[in-house]
């Protein structure tokens, strides 16, 4: 699941919406929404971004951070580091080969060290 996928689960449960009436109101398939819930497609384009976020009628906050967290979702990472220095590549590398084994807490220990880097 992605972080934009885990907000529009969250969204839909908070609201009583099933996936089904959610797809029909944004004119899209029940399949292609699961598929972002769950991970299986790409990030959601800034127009589906916004369908969302005038379906549920979302303060100006709550489509911020929803912006943010579709931007946040890509399932499918590249991590180009042509022209960096040798220990960014071998962090990469290095994350690409251990994420998969990775703790939740130890994800989350990382991630709070890069958000604090902002």
């Amino acid at each position: 699941m992605t972080p934009f996928g885990r907000k529009l689960r969250d969204l839909r449960e908070a609201r009583q919406c099933q996936l089904k009436d959610l797809a029909k109101a944004l004119k899209v398939s029940s399949a292609y929404l699961s598929a972002l819930e769950h991970g299986h497609r790409g990030k959601p384009t800034p127009g589906l971004v916004q369908q969302v976020a005038a379906h549920f009628n979302l303060a100006w906050e709550e489509v911020d951070e929803l912006k943010a967290l579709a931007e946040l979702s890509d399932p499918r990472v590249t991590i180009d580091t042509a022209g960096l220095s040798p220990q960014a590549t071998e962090l990469a590398n290095r994350l690409a080969t251990r994420i998969g084994g990775m703790s939740e807490a130890e994800i989350a220990r990382l991630l709070a060290m890069l958000k604090q880097m902002r």
